[in-house]
């Protein structure tokens, strides 16, 4: 026998200034569902947990939440109201059934004590402090609205564990991949005011989503064939039979009206990063660099090399260092001591986590151009605004927007584009993926991903860091700070083998190596001893030796890529159909065939370098 739902909404409709953003829209929530609600900024998710949250009410519809059920809801955006201390807000949470020890437990776990005063808060302590108030009753359904936004990945990785051993049902809105395929086992798409459901988890989301979409295509375009069928008929058919024509008229009325009141799937942002000369080839070279505030090291000795086509993604808990090591990497901040060279040619593009290029009284426009007209000079020529704002999901009527008025989504995405416009050969890039859809997510992947040049990333996620980097670099406790291949994924496999070999070690009685490699930091992983020339040794490092092995795979998966590419290219009606689509192809293409002549290269040399 099925269980009733403890949260109900049905036939839920709202609508925002003329526009309908919720139609006839569904959500059950049974004991023990692990929800996924997903869906493109501004389709309404937010609003719809607010809904079921009862803090906003619906035009329409019905909200049932079972009697005696509790229930709890995690905001964007927490209120502190007048709280003077951290512990009095999270046990404010509290119902008179539940245990007040909960609260200690999760503010030691989230790194958080009782007399932290709100205002002094950061982004990430003030997140860690709701997600406290909301987790510390263990209530019956949890309402989690972008719960990883400002979380490092130890608190991310806390909060997938403790989600999994409770038995509250729970939807959580999130645009952390990994987030959701660990946590969900249900998702639930909101698009276009209606909420459709996959009893399977995030991980099986997209392709059901493409699937739903091809399909919804290909009956908008069995009605157009049907509407011009029937417009032939009325035109040229027998027309003694009156009553029997006006018939089918009406049946042609409604299906125009029908056609016409079909709503399309949003447009995708389109992504092109600003173009520029190319770099020297030796883009940064560190030298035993080392940096402390207020008595406390936040890098000691760091050394590494970056060149040309490099991504390097920097990670680890807030207040290791990260922002602080990246902004010496580009010379903004000055070390205590040792060397930071910068190779020649270099224009750089920055984007900043605190969103500090945006000023919330200036206009979408004005953010763009910096006050000079309505033009935006992107790969050195002229777009208008309009045109420009469009590839980023924009409508014409938000040129004169105020940029305080956009939504976290909006305030990523202009920032994102004021970035790319920048014409930039170095692009470095401090948590982009915050506030960003999905869709938007995939874009910017692809871009970092394919970028001609060289590229600098503090991020927390770790699907994105592992589709995009090329090294890892994270802290090793003290102000070390180790560099590793590939990305998170690699890096943690490299972390548990370099474990495993120090306990090998241990017990047959063999002195670790790994303690002068961990200060170095020189681009080896743990457990591996410095590495000196390698052109003088004749031997490979660990990164150089993890690339001779993984360089053939990308060059094999850039030749698929081309290859695919070519083959729809190669449709004689292809540019007629879509021009849009075949620049998009002609363009990946190109970027394709340029990152695999440097990954050719590269190999080349790793080869002779082995005496192959």
């Amino acid at each position: 026998m099925a269980l009733p739902p403890l949260l109900r909404l049905s036939g839920v409709r709202l609508t925002f200034g003329g526009t309908p953003l919720l139609t006839d829209c569904e959500l059950n929530v049974l004991p023990g569902d692990r929800i996924a609600l997903v869906g493109r900024n501004g389709s309404g998710k937010s609003t719809l947990l607010k809904i079921a949250a009862g803090q906003i009410e619906p035009d329409g519809g019905e909200v049932f939440l079972k009697p005696g059920t509790t229930l709890r809801y995690l905001p964007q955006e927490p209120d502190f109201g007048d709280f003077e201390n951290v512990g009095d807000y999270v046990r404010s949470g509290l119902g008179p059934a539940d245990d007040p020890y909960r609260v200690d437990m999760c503010l030691m776990a989230l790194g958080l004590t009782e007399d932290m005063q709100p205002v002094n808060l950061s982004g990430g302590e003030a997140r860690r402090a709701a997600l406290a108030r909301t987790l510390a009753p263990e209530p019956d359904v949890i309402l989690l609205d972008e719960p990883t936004n400002h979380l490092d990945l130890p608190t991310i990785e806390w909060l997938e564990g403790e989600l999994g051993g409770i038995k509250s049902a729970i939807v959580t809105i999130s645009h952390d991949r990994r987030f959701l395929e660990t946590v969900t086992d249900a998702t639930v798409w909101l698009d276009r005011g209606a909420a459709k459901r996959l009893d399977e988890g995030f991980a099986s989301f997209e392709a059901w989503r493409d699937k739903l979409l091809e399909e919804e295509e290909r009956d908008l375009q069995k009605l157009d064939r049907k509407i011009v069928r029937e417009e032939h008929w009325l035109r040229y058919g027998v027309t003694a039979r009156r009553t029997r024509n006006q018939r089918r008229l009406e049946g042609l009325h409604q299906l125009r009206r029908d056609r016409k009141e079909s709503r399309r799937a949003d447009g995708k942002a389109v992504m092109s990063a600003g173009e520029t000369r190319e770099s020297g080839k030796l883009v940064i070279e560190v030298v035993d660099v080392s940096k402390a505030y207020d008595g406390r090291t936040l890098v000691s000795q760091f050394s590494t090399r970056i060149a040309r086509g490099d991504r390097l993604g920097l990670v680890g808990p807030n207040g290791a260092g990260k922002t602080t090591l990246l902004k010496m990497l580009i010379g903004e901040i000055k070390p205590d001591s040792g060397r930071i060279k910068l190779g020649t040619n270099l224009d750089l593009a920055f984007l900043d986590q605190k969103r500090a290029a945006l000023k919330d009284d200036e206009t979408v426009t004005d953010a763009l151009t910096g006050g000079r007209g309505d033009q935006v000079m992107v790969n050195g020529a002229p777009r208008h605004v309009a045109g420009y704002l469009k590839d980023f999901l924009f409508k014409p009527e938000q040129m004169r927007t105020p940029v305080g008025n956009l939504s976290g989504g909006e305030r990523a995405r202009l920032l994102l584009a004021k970035t790319l416009a920048t014409p930039a050969n170095l692009l470095v890039l401090d948590e982009p993926t915050n506030d960003l859809d999905m869709e938007t997510l995939d874009l910017l992947e692809e871009l970092v991903a394919n970028y001609p040049g060289t590229v600098l990333l503090v991020s927390h996620d770790r699907d994105f860091l592992d589709r995009t980097v090329t090294a890892t670099v994270s802290p090793a406790g003290g102000g070390q700070w180790l560099e590793y291949a590939g990305g998170y994924s690699d890096m943690l496999a490299q972390k548990r083998d370099a474990a495993k070999a120090e306990k090998a070690n241990a017990r047959q009685g063999k002195p670790s190596s790994g303690a002068r490699g961990a200060a170095g930091g020189s681009g080896g992983s743990a457990g591996e001893a410095p590495v000196k020339s390698t052109a003088a040794s004749g031997k490979l490092s660990f990164k150089q030796k993890f690339a001779l092995e993984n360089l053939p795979k990308e060059m094999a998966k850039l030749e698929k890529q081309i290859a695919r590419a070519e083959a729809e290219m190669s449709d004689p009606q292809l540019f007629a159909k879509d021009p849009e689509r075949f620049a998009r192809l002609a363009a990946s293409v190109e970027a394709d065939r340029s990152r695999l002549a440097t990954i050719e290269d590269e190999w080349l040399e790793l080869e002779m370098l082995t005496g192959g």
